[in-house]
């Protein structure tokens, strides 16, 4: 919602907005763009009465300004529908849709035809370092999206992306999420197809080629050419990635089409799921008229995503990393990207179980197993949470250690850090600004062993 209002903004539109929690880097964006924020959902905030709401799928009814909003008959849509029907519809739409990898594989594509000169508006739910904004409007062609399953608005209870209408369409993966709203992983197979039926027979749809899920949604109906991809040999794979060079972390890498090298990638991301990425960003802009090479070369000057592996900082050699990751799969391959780069120092996992499928306990029989690849596992544990932790905490031995204040865990968890430590912050939230609590007590337990020393070599 906050992309749609920068939008609204650059087509030349007053825009205000109300939100209950806004944190950075969202928050921040809005304000250096002159949209002001208003903290909650008072009706009086339609006076004046605007000349359209466009309504986030967060509002209910019952809510005042909703129940206003209805009475008073002031026109409304929703995000999805007031974007496709105000921005999209001339444009050439390129979709990325998938459990994981949305953002980043968005910011990717964004970036391949930036660097080519094509000037592309985009969508995207982080903020590309490359851009230092979540969306823009861009030139009158092009236009990047990233390509939600979850429901529309509370009068829409259709998947975001069937309103896109892509002519180039990527499908990272597919994966039982939003548990909130879909009852099993046919229903979210389901919602896809129904994407798939939106994308015209001269478009092209860019698919994980070693996705059951994704093969099992395609042969509901397909009427688009397919191009495959997939970070190792398969069938119907027409893109692979293979790590070259002696780097075993992804971060150099060919790209094969059709099993024949077309060049080399060096960048700065790590795990083969950014690989993965990678390829199929690199094959959607080939549909767009980007050649693979120039795909390549503005690669190597990809600058990342804020809040995927970002790194908030380092204190006595203990470095502090920002991440999405909030779903099991994404928490193992995260790991798994960092323990390629690390090698053998300790790995830090803390873990905020905020999505409303991870608040269901729906994930909780295989979040120890993601969180394997770590040396310790620190676990958020609120008094709220809806399920009892302990399992998770007893699954991980000795490593596991839970805590239900945000305060407590950045002062326990500094305690037990050492040089060298790599601290890997997972919340798809702003986990109750712990980053920044965690750097805080590291920076003072470090300025106390300073003066220690200083009182030591007194003596």
């Amino acid at each position: 919602m906050g992309g749609i209002a920068a939008v609204a903004r650059a087509a030349g539109h007053r825009v205000t907005g109300s939100d209950g929690n806004v944190y950075p880097p969202m928050s921040t964006q809005l304000e250096a763009l002159g949209i002001e924020l208003i903290e909650g959902y008072d009706a009086a905030q339609l006076d004046p009465a605007p000349d359209v709401v466009v309504v986030g799928n967060v509002m209910r009814r019952g809510q005042s300004v909703v129940e206003a909003l209805l009475d008073r008959g002031i026109p409304y849509a929703s995000g999805p529908e007031w974007l496709a029907r105000e921005v999209l519809r001339d444009r050439w739409v390129l979709a990325v849709a998938g459990t994981h990898g949305k953002t980043t594989t968005s910011s990717v594509l964004a970036w391949i035809l930036e660097h080519a000169g094509l000037d592309p508006g985009f969508l995207i739910g982080g903020v590309p370092a490359n851009f230092e904004t979540s969306a823009r409007l861009g030139g009158a062609s092009f236009f990047v999206i990233e390509a939600d399953e979850y429901d529309t608005a509370f009068f829409d209870k259709r998947a975001k992306f069937v309103h896109y209408r892509p002519r180039t369409l990527i499908l990272n993966n597919l994966e039982y999420d939003h548990a909130d709203i879909y009852p099993d992983v046919a229903a979210i197979e389901r919602q896809f197809h129904h994407l798939v039926r939106t994308v015209p027979g001269g478009g092209r749809i860019l698919w994980n080629a070693g996705d059951a899920h994704l093969k099992e949604t395609l042969a509901m109906g397909c009427w688009t050419p397919l191009e495959g991809f997939a970070g190792h040999p398969v069938a119907e794979a027409h893109w692979t990635g293979r790590p070259t060079g002696g780097v075993e972390d992804f971060s150099r890498f060919d790209v094969l089409e059709l099993g024949r090298p077309r060049g080399t990638v060096q960048w700065g991301l790590i795990g083969a799921h950014n690989m993965e990425n990678a390829l199929a960003a690199i094959a959607a802009a080939s549909h767009a008229g980007v050649t693979v090479e120039r795909s390549i070369e503005a690669l190597h000057s990809f600058a990342g995503v804020a809040r995927r592996m970002q790194l908030r900082g380092e204190i006595n050699g203990v470095r502090v990393y920002d991440d999405f990751a909030h779903h099991p799969t994404a928490i193992a391959t995260t790991l798994d990207g960092l323990r390629r780069r690390v090698g053998s120092a300790r790995i830090i996992a803390v873990l905020e179980p905020r999505s409303n499928t991870m608040r269901m306990g729906v994930h909780r029989d295989s979040l120890a197993g993601s969180l394997a690849g770590a040396d310790e596992v620190w676990l958020y544990t609120p008094a709220d949470l809806g399920w009892d932790p302990g399992g998770v905490v007893a699954g991980l031995g000795g490593r596991g250690h839970g805590r239900g204040d945000v305060a407590v865990l950045a002062r326990d968890l500094a305690r037990t850090l050492r040089p060298g430590d790599h601290v890997l912050i997972m919340s798809n939230g702003g986990f109750g600004g712990l980053h920044e609590k965690l750097l805080s007590e590291l920076r003072a337990h470090h300025e106390m062993s300073l003066g220690q020393d200083d009182v030591n070599s007194l003596r």
